[in-house]
């Protein structure tokens, strides 16, 4: 008979509400259950972009442009995330607080690995602020591109680099609030309304500013755990073994709602061709979009920009 010390399902629990604790308490994504009890290990997703149309009319005279919502389909593979936490019989003897701590960590751990996918996928944001510093401006413009006109209820956050920090707190000055109900893993303040948070995998020199409504996790279904059987040479040394599992993907739903901070220089684009590699952006409000060129386009004329 498989020697098991703690039931399967309480393992789960514990290991799942780790998890979704985390989730909870960073918000920076949307939670989607809809994969949940559906067939396939793919997943299409379409990525949305919009352009303004508002314009101010007189009499006699009506719109010149419309708002037009476009979308990109990238298709997804379920992900599987697994880890292992290995315990001997002597260990949990000594100290029964052992396994519960390890398993706890499980589920912190998985939530690293998935915390670091969502981070990918908001590093795919499109639309690009140019600054020289990371000033009050830089932020109000970053705030102009997300176009948020009903602010309440939203919670807009902001992911720099460690090393950006000194930067940004001497650009700020008094302009960087701390706000207490915001006080989470990370929080360094608050500016013009966006709570700043460092992250250990954010590329310095870029800050990404976002809702949670940009990026989606799908859970495909539940934590799984599993208790193997002890061999013979595991049963030799009294060792046990605790598996836990999690299928899901992580993608950017909505371009509308992330955009990047660079630290850079926009400079309108002298080339008429493209440069493989290279990327181009078009004008866009207080900031930039990233293109994709066409056979035959050229640059100039198109008046693309590069940042650098």
């Amino acid at each position: 008979m498989a020697h098991v010390i703690y039931d399967n399902f309480y393992l789960s629990n514990e290991v799942e509400d780790q998890f979704n604790s985390h989730l909870d308490l960073q918000q920076f994504c949307t939670v989607d259950n809809s994969l949940v009890g559906t067939a396939g290990m793919k997943r299409k997703i379409n990525r949305y972009k919009a352009t303004d149309g508002t314009e101010k009319v007189t009499m006699g005279s009506g719109n010149t442009k419309s708002i037009e919502v476009t979308y990109s389909d990238f298709e997804y593979e379920i992900l599987l995330a697994q880890n292992r936490f290995e315990y001997y019989d002597e260990q949990e003897m000594t100290d029964p607080m052992l396994v519960p701590v390890g398993v706890r960590h499980m589920g912190t751990d998985m939530f690293n690995t998935a915390n670091a996918d969502i981070y990918a996928e908001y590093n795919k944001a499109t639309r690009v602020v140019a600054t020289t510093a990371f000033d009050f401006a830089a932020f109000a413009d970053a705030q102009s591109v997300l176009n948020l006109e009903d602010l309440e209820g939203v919670s807009v956050f902001a992911f720099v680099c460690a090393a950006d920090m000194s930067d940004i707190r001497k650009s700020l000055k008094d302009d960087l609030k701390y706000v207490e109900s915001f006080a989470k893993n990370g929080y360094v303040g608050t500016v013009a309304g966006v709570n700043l948070y460092t992250k250990k995998d954010a590329t310095q020199g870029t800050v990404i500013m976002a809702t949670k409504d940009a990026v989606t996790i799908f859970n495909k279904k539940g934590t799984e755990v599993e208790q193997p059987p002890r061999d013979s040479s595991d049963a030799n040394v009294r060792k046990n073994t605790i598996l836990s599992r999690k299928y899901y993907l992580t993608a950017l739903t909505d371009e509308r709602y992330a955009v990047k901070i660079f630290k850079g220089t926009a400079t309108a684009a002298t080339e008429t061709t493209v440069t493989a590699g290279k990327t181009y952006y078009a004008k866009a409000g207080n900031g930039y979009i990233v293109v994709t060129p066409a056979e035959g386009d050229n640059p100039k004329t198109k008046g693309w920009y590069t940042i650098a």
